[in-house]
């Protein structure tokens, strides 16, 4: 019988055949240079798009041309909020105590900065770069970890929530389609691949090893439930109550990241569902409706 020809294991062609396994900073080094491979084709492909009109920009009302499965999703994102995600919101928040709630959803809040660092220098904002940096440090060494947020105490200006989605926006990257997702509810094609390369962009992603990368993921899970719960009647009057609550929540969605995406909101950015006319250019948008889902 003929042998069969062994071929040798696909692996780096300058790295020896074990030094992935032995070597943790060659391990870590590897996981880096990958994932910013994913990212970069992932930014080439979302920046093709931006060299098309924007529709979303060009139209008088949200661009919609996923309606008919967007609305299924949205239907059941529901179901699931109603069967699972409020009952168990609403019982994690009444036996744990308020000060461990806040405690948890400070320590995922400073866990993010990093990322939104790193966004900011990706946008060219050193104002956003150098506050969430002081922000970072002030509440990681002063807050226990980031548990207390000492920096809002002292004043100190508020985060920037710099996120993927909003360095694309800076780039000049088009809104794309709305779109609602299983489980995680409305986005825009923009805000979807800017998820994605977030993923990648936060540096603790890369130190943080297992078991503590969980913990990590723990504490954003916990900040989710306990937002639910917070902004319990706002949801529920959005989803529960509207007469149409997949408009209604694609209304409230845009309406509030593109109010963020465009530092306070101008004319144009206007909510086009919004029949009232819209508060003024740079009002806040009222804490009793910020977006359910930008967590």
């Amino acid at each position: 019988m003929p042998k069969t020809p062994s071929y040798p294991k696909c692996r780096l062609f300058f790295l020896p055949a074990t030094s992935l396994e032995s070597d943790p900073v060659t391990r870590i080094s590897y996981s880096i240079a990958s994932r910013c491979a994913i990212a970069t084709a992932l930014l080439a492909l979302v920046a093709a798009c931006g060299h098309q009109p924007d529709p979303a920009v060009t139209r008088g009302a949200p661009y919609d041309p996923y309606e008919q499965s967007n609305r299924i999703n949205h239907e059941r994102n529901k179901k699931l909020d109603r069967a699972v995600l409020r009952p168990v919101s609403t019982g994690y928040s009444a036996v744990m105590p308020d000060v461990a709630e806040t405690g948890i959803s400070n320590f995922a809040t400073n866990l993010s900065l990093p990322g939104a660092m790193v966004n900011s220098a990706l946008q060219g904002n050193g104002v956003g770069l150098t506050s969430d940096f002081y922000r970072f440090l002030v509440n990681t060494t002063v807050g226990l970890g980031g548990l207390i947020d000492v920096a809002t105490e002292l004043n100190m200006p508020a985060r920037t929530d710099a996120d993927f989605g909003q360095t694309l926006y800076t780039w000049g990257v088009h809104e794309g389609p709305y779109v609602q997702l299983p489980l995680i509810g409305p986005s825009t094609s923009r805000a979807v691949g800017g998820r994605v390369v977030d993923i990648f962009t936060n540096p603790l992603g890369y130190w943080i090893q297992d078991p503590e990368s969980y913990y990590a993921v723990g504490t954003r899970v916990s900040k989710g439930m306990t937002a639910r719960t917070r902004y319990s009647g706002a949801i529920d009057s959005v989803l529960y109550e509207s007469a149409d609550s997949y408009a209604a929540t694609r209304s409230l969605y845009l309406q509030n990241r593109r109010f963020k995406l465009s530092g306070g909101g101008t004319g144009d950015m206007l909510d086009p569902y919004d029949t009232t006319g819209g508060a003024p250019a740079g009002t806040a948008v009222s804490a009793d409706f910020e977006d359910p889902y930008d967590q």
